[in-house]
């Protein structure tokens, strides 16, 4: 993550489902009682920043506390089952952007955590299979018409800057074809 990148810290501030594996003292103010203790077992979402770092803890606290973490980590709701097979069965009809505004940053970070060998490979294919998509659309000037247009609203930050750059590419290239007919 840039430090001062804007998309970074606004995925860093998405929610995942958390599980306290221990009591913590004094940290009930996530829950919304200040000084109290978070109660081991306990369900929360925690932005992304926040649970990476109490997700690990190094050899020797995980000796002292007999347990390997301080929380465990879920999949994210964007990142679900649902969404998964939805995206096997056709990527281009899944609103990513409701999901998650920045959904890809989101994967990423959300699987260096886990080994979701399965989940890259579809979203993989989902980023393929939506690029052609956004190609079309780009190169098109009719492409942000009628059913494209749905599914432009559809796209997430890093789809939509693929679509600016495709875009603004077919533009001067156009530009660039129209003066080489004038020499």
């Amino acid at each position: 993550m840039a430090y001062y990148d804007v998309d970074s810290i606004l995925t860093d501030a998405q929610k995942l489902p958390c599980t306290f594996e221990l009591e913590v003292p004094g940290l009930g103010i996530l829950e919304g009682n200040p000084g109290e203790n978070i109660k081991a077992g306990t369900r929360m979402d925690l932005p992304l920043w926040l649970g990476v770092m109490l997700f690990p803890l190094t050899p020797k606290k995980r000796a002292r506390l007999g347990t390997s973490r301080l929380v465990t980590l879920d999949l994210p709701s964007a990142l679900s089952d649902r969404v998964i097979n939805a995206l096997k069965a056709d990527p281009r009809t899944v609103d990513l952007r409701s999901l998650a505004p920045h959904f890809y940053s989101l994967s990423e970070r959300v699987l260096d955590l886990f080994e979701e060998e399965e989940m890259v490979d579809v979203l993989i294919n989902t980023f393929k299979k939506r690029a052609a998509e956004i190609a079309d659309h780009a190169h098109n000037p009719k492409g942000a018409l009628g059913e494209g247009a749905d599914f432009l609203r559809g796209l997430d930050e890093t789809e939509r800057r693929l679509f600016r750059v495709a875009h603004d590419s077919a533009k001067e290239t156009r530009i660039w074809a129209g003066e080489a007919k004038k020499r």
